[in-house]
């Protein structure tokens, strides 16, 4: 493939003059150059072999924390902002984020492993899932909700026609980090989760803020993908999921900061007790309103293979203490009438998309369940989890070998440990104009762990 070198520089009399260049694909040039002309800059062009360099003639500045130019800056400077301008700018030039590719499929890799395990067991995986390591230069320590984000969009976009339809403006890649930091924005900028995003005063951009599950929810949602919200906790901390309709949502927690005085903070989003800090006091009782949202369960049934959701959830609850019940919803989650078996049925494959599973500190990407079955007749299930944090070299020499990849992968109910968890999972189908609103309010279904 072609590709053209641009290097932007600002031409002003302003202190914030600047050079920047990037690598984009050749057939991004005539959209891009056309992008630049409607906003009716003053433009030279120096062109030298594969190499373009256009001087902006006025005061717009450039943003230092990325390589591209600036949407934000650039509509601004005709005036008002306009989200659809935005949308174009950014479908232009975001860019496709780089992984480790495996070339036989890191989930056909699990899948034999589980086929050739010793014992008496049963898997379900989800189908199509690359991995999206952190990079130390670039994102290790803040980076994981934002790569599994991009390991749950490799999946959409191979699997689900009507998702790769719609994300990134049909771009029909994964973008990288800065570019889903934009998407997020202009998320919040319509309306997409409002009191999650006052938490970062509606800026993430160049950030290395932490994200969870409710930002997740709010990327997918804007473009009109189903994404739906679970909350595992004990009862006592229900108030402060504050996804659950009717919560304490905006309430005021009590932190003891790093020279154990009180301070006051305010709480907007479920994701807020994770990123403010993990000393909390005794949670705050809540309002309690409707506990079951029409909207966030309307589909809960669909998902756990039919029947009512709430009949369903209860009485898994009612089955399973502890941490079994966020494993047992994943198995009822990933189970359904669409599985293909192979390896004498030990080995479905679900039409499911994988889970973002988040708790405090960090984020990993669920793609798959087992069960062994013990012979004193108890099951013993484990998770199957893919780990930003892990490399994926080393992840597919484990899986060719066939040595170690359980330690990397495998997540018993015992390893369990946290006090809260949050899933989102995401739902077939495009939601409809009326719907889109609804989607814009984070909710959530909370079951006691």
């Amino acid at each position: 493939m072609l590709t053209v070198t641009l290097n932007w520089k600002m031409s002003s009399k302003s202190k914030n003059d600047s050079l920047r260049t990037g690598t984009w694909p050749s057939k991004l040039l005539l959209p891009l150059l056309h992008l630049i002309l409607t906003l009716g800059r003053e433009l030279k062009f120096h062109i030298e072999g594969r190499v373009i360099t256009i001087f902006y003639f006025n005061n717009l500045v450039m943003d230092d924390m990325s390589c591209e130019p600036s949407c934000d800056d650039a509509v601004r400077g005709c005036g008002e902002s306009h989200i659809d301008e935005k949308i174009a700018c950014l479908i232009g030039l975001q860019i496709r984020s780089p992984f480790y590719q495996v070339e036989t499929g890191l989930m056909a890799l699990l899948k034999n492993c589980l086929e050739l395990e010793a014992g008496n067991s049963t898997s379900i995986l989800s189908g199509y899932v690359d991995h999206f390591q952190s990079i130390e230069s670039e994102d290790v320590g803040w980076g994981c909700g934002w790569r599994n984000i991009q390991m749950l969009s490799s999946h959409l976009l191979m699997q689900r026609q009507e998702a790769r339809e719609v994300l990134f403006g049909g771009s029909g890649f994964v973008p990288e980090i800065a570019s889903l930091q934009r998407w997020l924005e202009i998320a919040w900028e319509r309306g997409f989760d409002a009191l999650g995003s006052d938490h970062f005063n509606c800026k993430i951009y160049g950030s290395r803020n932490w994200i969870g599950a409710t930002e997740c929810a709010a990327l997918f949602r804007s473009f009109g993908l189903r994404a739906r919200i679970v909350d595992f906790g004990p009862k006592e901390l229900e108030s402060l999921c504050l996804s659950v309709p009717g919560s304490s949502l905006g309430a005021q927690i009590s932190k003891i900061n790093d020279r154990g005085k009180r301070k006051v903070v305010q709480v907007y989003g479920p994701m807020d007790k994770y990123i403010l800090g993990r000393h909390y006091d005794a949670p705050l009782a809540g309002s309690r309103g409707d506990e079951n949202s029409r909207y966030s369960s309307m589909q809960l049934g669909n998902n756990l293979g039919g029947g009512s959701g709430d009949n369903v959830l209860n009485k898994c609850a009612r089955k399973n203490k502890g941490s079994e019940v966020l494993v047992h919803w994943v198995w009822n989650y990933f189970s359904d009438e669409s599985l293909s078996k192979s390896g004498h049925h030990r080995v479905a494959v679900s039409e499911k998309p994988p889970l973002y599973f988040q708790h405090d500190g960090h984020s990993r990407t669920v793609v798959g369940v087992q069960v062994k079955h013990q012979q004193n007749g108890t099951q013993q299930f484990s998770l199957l989890i893919l780990d930003p944090a892990h490399r994926t070299a080393a992840l597919k020499t484990s899986l060719k070998e066939n040595d170690g990849w359980q330690k990397l992968i495998k997540r018993g109910v015992h390893t369990l440990k946290k006090p809260q968890y949050q899933l989102c999972y995401i739902d077939p189908g495009i939601a409809s104009e009326g719907e889109m609103e609804l989607l814009k309010r984070i909710d959530s279904i909370f079951l006691e762990f």
